[in-house]
């Protein structure tokens, strides 16, 4: 593929594309036509194009951090754990025991730890704790949470350590009402499978159970003062909330794949909106930055998600706060990814392959400038040649080039599907704290050991 307008149908497109198509210069200022976008809006999606790459994740850093100092947003929101971001959040407010940032983001042990836990995110834990620390008012300090749905033992263990606080017998109720997951282990997906064939009983009963006890006591918990913190119920009653959504999510995955995304993608909506209305309760409305993956951020109706009948985040805060959101995608041609094999595996650094010709990848990159911002609904030149539906590559925490097409691509209408997009057409492999072998060495090339 070369970066000539060659091919007549592409060259149309691309030539429309680079009439409106913006420059990326690496400077600040190459973010103010979005946040000029961006207005008043209260929910700003910014999405990635893999779970490994550097470029996705430091411009979504400098961009959140713009919409923190100058559009007052108070919140980040991401696609990790909501007891593993909860301990972020109490380090950059303040109210933590960790002593760095590093300390911070401890809590992500679980494949894929180099999601979270890379130099990029480091970088910006530690910054919004400075940036906190120079807030006048506790009030004004800006949170970091998580929206996703596998932490089902965490979130156990920490609505049992609030009950244990604030009403002790309510605290053994909730271990007996638990117990119902303890002959599985640490292993949620081995009760799901069980329930699904019915080799085990549900436990969906307890933890709505459970759930309605702390909903209905929380007035009298929240009069508690001075016992714990101010939002320790929340993160509880969150906790509570998780543990029912992951019991059913793991239930559901054994049973339809399109339902067990939908009630993962459901929680984190639900996640979302009730971050909002806690945030928001004292005053002005919450402002909030989501980061993860484009396919959970970009409307799934725009996507052959729809045709398998899924929904996903952005689809579902488009319509909940329609002309109050912004979905921000990211795509790539080329470069490194850090990306396991297989799941649980070791991180390594993989080469991307240049992307398929008949995607938008591929168009993207026949446009002659390497890195540049499209405005989709103002840039009506490049979304009218780009409204045709293309394939649109998606790498998540596992890459596999040999099956690049089956794993890696779906169709979708690009202009549709984010209201803005950053194109870069190569990245490199986002550097995990913690460096294995195989990430340091690279991927070997595809003719080892003979390299011929």
């Amino acid at each position: 593929m070369t970066r000539t307008l060659v091919e007549t149908g592409t060259s149309a497109a691309a030539r429309a594309v680079l009439e409106d198509a913006i420059p990326l210069s690496g400077a600040p200022v190459d973010f103010d036509p979005l946040l000029q976008r961006v207005g008043n809006a209260r929910f700003v999606l910014i999405g990635e194009a893999s779970h490994g790459t550097h470029e996705f994740y430091r411009i979504r850093a400098e961009i959140t951090k713009r919409l923190i100092r100058e559009k007052g947003f108070n919140a980040v929101a991401v696609e990790a754990d909501w007891p593993d971001a909860w301990r972020i959040n109490r380090y950059v407010r303040g109210d933590g025991l960790d002593a760095d940032a590093t300390e911070a983001l401890g809590g992500f042990h679980r494949f894929p730890q180099w999601m979270w836990r890379n130099a990029d995110v480091l970088d910006f834990v530690g910054w919004l704790k400075s940036h906190n620390d120079a807030r006048p008012s506790r009030d004004r300090r800006v949170g970091f949470y998580g929206l996703d749905l596998y932490s089902l033992h965490s979130s156990m263990q920490a609505v049992l350590d609030y009950l244990d606080v604030v009403d002790p017998d309510a605290a053994q109720r909730a271990r007996e009402r638990y117990a119902c997951f303890d002959r599985f282990g640490d292993d949620p997906a081995a009760y799901g499978h069980a329930a699904t064939l019915r080799l085990a009983s549900s436990c969906e009963q307890a933890v709505i159970s459970q759930l309605v006890e702390l909903q209905r006591s929380a007035g009298d918990y929240a009069r508690l003062d001075g016992r714990l913190a101010p939002d320790a119920l929340f993160f509880a009653e969150q906790n509570a909330r998780l543990v029912r959504n992951a019991e059913r999510y793991y239930r559901m995955m054994f049973i339809s794949g399109e339902r067990s995304w939908n009630d993962r993608d459901g929680h984190m909506a639900e996640t979302l909106d009730a971050l909002a209305a806690f945030l928001g309760g004292s005053g002005a409305p919450a402002r909030i930055v989501v980061w993860a993956h484009n396919s959970h951020l970009g409307d799934a109706r725009e996507t052959d998600m729809r045709r398998r009948g899924e929904l996903n985040l952005g689809q579902l805060t488009r319509q909940a706060a329609p002309g109050e959101s912004v979905l921000v995608g990211f795509t790539t041609y080329t470069g490194t990814v850090t990306a396991a094999s297989d799941w649980g595996g070791r991180a390594e650094r993989k080469a991307v392959r240049p992307a398929l010709w008949d995607s938008y990848e591929a168009l993207l990159y026949q446009v002659p400038i390497a890195n540049f911002y499209l405005d989709f609904s103002r840039h009506r030149h490049a979304a009218a040649a780009l409204e045709l539906a293309r394939l649109e590559r998606a790498i998540g925490v596992i890459y596999r080039p040999e099956t690049e097409r089956a794993s890696h691509y779906f169709s979708a209408c690009l202009p549709r599907q984010f209201d803005a997009l950053f194109h870069y057409d190569t990245t490199r492999a986002v550097e995990p704290l913690e460096r294995t072998g195989e990430w340091e060495r690279g991927e070997y090339p595809e003719t080892y050991p003979s390299a011929l």
